[in-house]
């Protein structure tokens, strides 16, 4: 972790939540994405509930409600206990799979009766590729595997997917919208003609190959299992079943952009053309720009698998946010991402794509994983020493697009 920095105590929301709501109140905003800790809730993963834990989030979304703000629930957001990191190896487990579905049993019957929507999980590659030692960034748990296990581990993560929407249906006091939120990367064609764009199409299903295809089509793409080979997955077709159990909605969020192109001499018919060193790009190493995602993403997806409804459910920048002298923060780097980004948001729903909300990352500086707190993604900043939180231009800009629905 970079520093040593840990987030004990980050923004301190646990305490502050009041305040953060009345801070989003003020902006407008009409709803809020927030994850569960599967810890606090149960300290060993399974049996008895730490009351106070979910007391917490009780709180949290009575007061959203109050304020007018609809409450949108992430199950898991990468933090794993780690008592059943300790009993069975984590995902490398089927067992973990089955404790899932009991933890999300638990929190919809405590909170489904207030809840816009429950995501189940959130980017399967960062807390399965980045923490089992296929990546060069390192998450938690940070082993060092093989590619079997690897891809076990996958399949087990999904298939805790598919009895969480399962579980959530089933303790859910009322019809309750159910999905997750994937980061696939953006797929855009590199020129708006037919052949690129069935190009980025072919990609987009590909590249979702281990994750995305299995859950809308029951099966692993192709090219996914015959690239794995001997190390591909061992699954049952009752667990694919499982996995692909309908959804009311996909999340997709959406930072960076891979240009895809029309390639004949590649077995899936496309290539991704190469950004290189001199592309524009934000202040961290893997976010170039590419704001025509938010209208190719929602396109492709529905093309390819036609889901209920798609969210933007993360997308934003961080930036060296600095206040002047006189306390403003002068983001004017991340106002424009914004505006860019909102703008093929907008190109989407004009032509009838089924772009249903938009969730802006983040509403205040926070511990940004290895990055500790390097990395500015808010749009109020975050004094990490007071606590104070500090709207910058972005908030003012982001409240105003609330305030008219349009962008300037």
């Amino acid at each position: 972790m970079l520093d040593d920095a840990n987030a004990d105590v980050a923004c301190d929301h646990y305490h502050r939540y009041r305040e953060d709501v009345a801070l989003m109140r003020d902006l407008g905003l009409k709803a809020y994405r927030f994850s569960v800790s599967w810890s606090r809730v149960l300290p060993e993963g399974t049996g008895s509930v730490n009351a106070a834990g979910l007391d917490f989030y009780e709180r949290l979304v009575d007061e959203l409600l109050a304020a007018g703000i609809q409450p949108w629930l992430t199950l898991f957001h990468w933090d794993l206990p780690q008592a059943l990191e300790d009993r069975f190896g984590g995902w490398e487990s089927a067992e973990c799979a089955r404790a899932f579905a009991d933890y999300a049993e638990l929190v919809t019957r405590r909170l489904g009766d207030r809840l816009a929507g429950v995501f189940t999980f959130n980017e399967f590659m960062c807390f399965l590729d980045k923490g089992y030692g296929f990546s060069e960034e390192a998450f938690a748990p940070g082993k060092r595997t093989t590619r079997q296990v690897l891809n076990q581990a996958r399949h087990h993560a999904l298939l805790a997917h598919g009895l969480a929407v399962q579980a959530v249906r089933a303790a859910a006091p009322k019809p309750l919208a159910v999905g997750l939120a994937e980061n696939t990367p953006p797929c855009i064609p590199v020129m708006d003609t037919p052949e690129h764009i069935a190009a980025a199409r072919a990609a987009l299903r590909e590249l979702s190959g281990m994750f995305l295809t299995p859950i809308f089509e029951g099966a692993y793409h192709p090219v996914y299992l015959a690239r794995e080979g001997a190390d591909a997955p061992r699954f049952s077709e009752e667990e694919m079943r499982v996995i692909a159990q309908p959804l009311d909605f996909l999340g997709f969020n959406l930072y960076s952009g891979s240009y895809i192109r029309h390639d004949a001499e590649q077995p899936g018919g496309w290539s991704e053309v190469p950004s290189g060193p001199e592309f524009p790009r934000m202040p961290i190493p893997w976010l170039n720009l590419g704001p025509a995602g938010l209208y190719w993403m929602p396109r492709l997806a529905t093309e390819l698998w036609g889901p209920k409804a798609i969210y933007v459910t993360e997308n934003g920048t961080p930036y060296p946010d600095r206040p002047d002298a006189n306390g403003e923060i002068w983001d004017t780097a991340r106002v424009m991402f914004l505006q860019q980004y909102l703008m093929h948001a907008h190109r989407a729903t004009a032509e009838g794509y089924p772009l249903k909300g938009y969730f802006l990352w983040s509403l205040m500086d926070n511990f940004e994983w290895a990055f500790g707190y390097s990395k500015r993604f808010g749009i109020c900043y975050t004094n990490f020493e007071t606590l104070e939180r500090t709207p910058k231009l972005s908030a003012k800009f982001y409240r105003d697009v609330i305030r008219r629905n349009a962008l300037g």
